[in-house]
């Protein structure tokens, strides 16, 4: 891959080309040198590309804190590495966001991806299509990282009964027991789809459960039409991701303001 030329194809097409992630009320508007999606609850609300420097940061930074405040709505930044100005961190502090983990942006051309992995002996990997099959992701979510899943129980049925063909999840289940589980999310009309909420409960990590699901993920994306998956991984994933022929191509961080 030409990491220069694909990570510039990621910006023009998810990023600056934006749409809208959820059903409902989610809108992706240009302001300025701004791309945002401004969505009520459960949707996601943030600053999505940016094309700023030092003359004009802290005055775009200013609008955007406007906007959502405007409407009592929790909001983030996502900043990458390639961003501008360097300072953009810096200034998004100062305004009062509060930086999340940074992860990496990696790129896979799906193709050339090592995919061959199947899940353990006695592990099935089953489509969600559901409420329980939602509620058994958002369990498995709780129990992975440690935070409560409400918001994701709420996106992902809105999802599934608005905009179907959009997102794809998966669990992973060891008889009655929910181990994993993951989602796709695919942007119809350009060649990238997304990994999300890759997550193995205590105790059944290291079996190449997690391996299993990018692997199941990645044919379900190439069956829809798309040639390039795109993961914001932790230190914890990148390893593996690495391993299955994936390419680290920047920083990602979550600035977040709540008003």
């Amino acid at each position: 891959m030409d990491h220069a030329a694909l990570l510039a194809l990621f910006d023009r097409d998810l990023r600056e080309g934006a749409r809208p992630d959820g059903p409902g009320d989610a809108r992706v508007e240009r302001v300025g040198a701004v791309v945002r999606q401004t969505a009520g609850a459960p949707g996601w609300s943030g600053v999505l590309w940016s094309a700023l420097d030092e003359d004009t940061a802290d005055a775009a930074i200013a609008e955007q804190v406007g906007h959502y405040t405007g409407l009592g709505l929790e909001f983030e930044w996502k900043l990458y590495g390639h961003d501008r100005p360097a300072t953009l961190g810096r200034r998004l502090r100062a305004a009062g966001f509060t930086p999340g983990p940074q992860e990496t942006l990696m790129l896979g051309e799906i193709s050339a991806l090592d995919l061959d992995a199947e899940p353990p002996r006695g592990v099935r990997v089953e489509p969600v299509t559901d409420a329980h099959g939602v509620g058994l992701v958002a369990d498995v979510h709780e129990q992975a990282f440690g935070r409560d899943s409400s918001w994701l129980r709420a996106e992902l049925l809105a999802r599934l009964a608005a905009d179907p063909g959009t997102v794809v999840a998966v669990v992973a289940m060891a008889g009655a027991e929910p181990v994993a589980a993951a989602r796709l999310e695919l942007v119809p009309g350009t060649p990238f789809a997304g990994l999300w909420g890759g997550g193995t409960v205590q105790g059944w990590r290291g079996r190449g459960i997690y391996r299993a699901l990018v692997a199941h993920r990645a044919h379900t994306a190439v069956a829809r039409g798309h040639t390039y998956l795109r993961v914001d991984a932790s230190s914890q994933s990148r390893p593996v991701l690495e391993r299955l022929g994936f390419a680290a191509l920047t920083s990602t961080t979550p600035y977040v303001r709540t008003p």
